[in-house]
């Protein structure tokens, strides 16, 4: 079980990626149709690949998922997950670098993968997206960069967390 004080070495934990297009007063988010994430509303992103910079990886994933082409991206924060209840060999755990798309060439549209929709940002869908959204996403649209962690337990709900302002 893992607790706040009790947890692996995150430079150990598999690298992916998270991007967020946020324009104004809305957000640019995709429904997972498959895979890890599946019927949640998210960014986009993935694994980094050998010899990939994270940031290189973003910019891959948004395009293959999205299908837009990256012209300028900022890291904006980084959070680390850890889940008591799923096989620990399953690569669960993992440690997401957070990314926002500033320019950007293309119409998002939609893949195998993903399903992208803009939402206002008085009316994103909290309910169907990943519990943790809720703690961290506000900060980022107020503009704030995080380095956060979670650990969710069983039912993939958080059990406990912590966000610092980076």
């Amino acid at each position: 079980m893992y607790t706040l004080e009790n947890l692996p070495d995150k430079k150990k934990l598999r690298k992916v990626t998270l991007a967020l297009i946020i324009e104004k007063d809305r957000i640019l988010l995709a429904m997972k149709k498959r895979g890890f994430g599946a019927g949640l509303w998210n960014g986009y992103g993935g694994k980094q690949l050998p010899g990939e910079s994270i940031m290189a990886t973003a910019k891959r994933e948004t395009e293959e998922e999205i299908g837009i082409k990256v012209k300028e991206i900022e890291k904006i924060g980084t959070i680390s997950f850890f889940f008591d209840e799923m096989p620990q060999d399953k690569d669960w755990n993992q440690q997401v670098t957070l990314f926002r798309i500033k320019k950007w060439q293309g119409k998002p549209r939609e893949s195998e993968e993903m399903k992208p929709k803009w939402f206002h940002i008085n009316k994103i869908p909290f309910e169907k997206m990943w519990d943790d959204d809720k703690y961290w996403l506000p900060k980022i649209l107020e503009g704030k960069k995080i380095d956060a962690t979670f650990i969710f337990g069983k039912d993939q709900k958080v059990k406990e967390f912590q966000i610092n302002l980076a």
